[in-house]
């Protein structure tokens, strides 16, 4: 068969799709390098700011399982409607929050609008192209995602120089009010009706349960959300450990930010290169080995007392790089036996993937021990883990 993407190049619902998936990263690059400055700001320790971010992640998680089933039920587009009018006005809140407190409950009702922008994306992805082409349409995705991670706390340094930081929370409120103009000019419903799942609690509760119960879709999407718990323990403690311990000016983290980025861009995009003659399940095995040793390479260098910065780096952009093809093919090979429900299984693996970053986030936060040490354990626990879970999803072909 041959491939629709080769055969129409990168369309602009696709583009579009991109930019509402890089929500995400847009919510909680930008403001990383404020993060003294609002600690400062509203009289607030710094483990409570780094706290903000965990309840974005949060709320993201539990907000992902009720738009899989409205996906399902009204289409991809009437939800994202609802969910970008609710992010708006929860940026602006950000903005205007008088003590962390607030902060915090705004970034939660951020969190559960711009949590659409992770479930249908995907699903929009799988209602357009098979298992093979979704996993070279999420790679291209990855490479609109990944140039977000470079600009975002770059941009947000020369903002903090500027606005303070709560003109980040200004500009990502006109962000969002401009995907929501763009999602009603450029999007076309690409669910069927005659695939619209009836909406009530017994199908939503069967749905679920059924996913959690399919063995090969739980390795799959337990496998690349545990690699996404590394990268969001690296984003949580990130500020921390450059900014605060190895003393680099916010600046000069927006860069390394950047760089690490830019790994996940190549990897994405060599993944996009490898598919056109490779199965997702064969790629997905050595990028999986690779993420593993970068983490046991980090925790073995903090353990011995020889972590430096340049050290630290090359683990995390080879952690990075081995990332853009774990992401990508690991969802991809997650929804491939779901076509009947694309929706709630884009779901309930979001809500895998952003509730291990919550937590390896949050574990990030409690762990306040100076220097490499609490990332290098996150890196190494997290990446052992994904690739056991691989290796048991590769040999799980049925559900349990």
């Amino acid at each position: 068969m041959r491939s629709k993407l080769a055969a129409i190049g990168l369309p602009g619902w696709l583009i579009l799709m991109g930019a509402l998936t890089a929500i995400g990263p847009l919510s909680i690059d930008m403001y990383l390098p404020a993060f003294p400055a609002i600690a400062s700001s509203l009289g607030a320790h710094s483990s409570e700011v780094e706290r903000t971010l965990a309840a974005y992640l949060l709320g993201m998680a539990s907000a992902q399982l009720i738009y899989g089933p409205l996906a399902d039920r009204f289409g991809r587009k009437p939800p994202l409607y609802g969910a970008l009018a609710l992010y708006i006005l929860a940026s602006a809140g950000c903005a205007l929050a008088p003590n962390v407190e607030f902060l915090t409950a705004c970034r939660v009702l951020q969190a559960m609008g711009g949590a659409a922008g992770m479930v249908i994306p995907r699903a929009v992805v799988r209602d357009h192209y098979s298992t093979h082409d979704a996993a070279r349409a999420l790679s291209m995705l990855m490479l609109i995602m990944g140039i977000v991670p470079i600009l975002a706390p770059v941009l947000g340094a020369y903002i903090l120089s500027w606005m303070g930081w709560r003109g980040i929370f200004v500009t990502i409120t006109l962000c969002g009010i401009a995907l929501l103009w763009t999602l009603s000019k450029v999007m076309v419903e690409s669910l069927p009706p005659e695939r619209q799942i009836k909406l009530s609690w017994g199908n939503i509760l069967r749905t679920y349960g059924g996913l959690l119960m399919h063995r090969r879709f739980m390795a799959y999407a337990l496998s690349g959300g545990l690699a996404s718990g590394t990268m969001f323990g690296y984003i949580v403690g990130s500020p921390r450990l450059f900014i605060e311990y190895f003393g680099v000016n916010p600046q000069t983290y927006g860069l390394l930010f950047g760089m690490n980025a830019a790994s996940l861009i190549v990897g994405s995009q060599v993944s996009v290169r490898l598919l056109k003659h490779h199965l997702p399940i064969n790629i997905l095995p050595r990028a999986l080995l690779g993420m593993m040793a970068a983490g046991l390479f980090a925790l073995f260098t903090a353990l011995a007392g020889i972590a430096t910065l340049a050290s630290i780096m090359g683990s995390l952009m080879l952690f990075m790089f081995c990332y853009g093809f774990v992401g990508p093919n690991s969802a991809a090979l997650a929804l491939s036996d779901q076509g009947h429900q694309l929706g709630s299984a884009s779901a309930m693996m979001g809500t895998l993937s952003i509730s291990c970053g919550a937590l390896a986030g949050l574990l990030m936060s409690l762990l306040n021990i100076p220097g490499p040490l609490p990332l290098a354990l996150i890196m190494a626990g997290c990446t052992v883990l994904s690739c056991l879970l691989g290796a048991l999803a590769r040999y799980s072909r049925t559900p349990v």
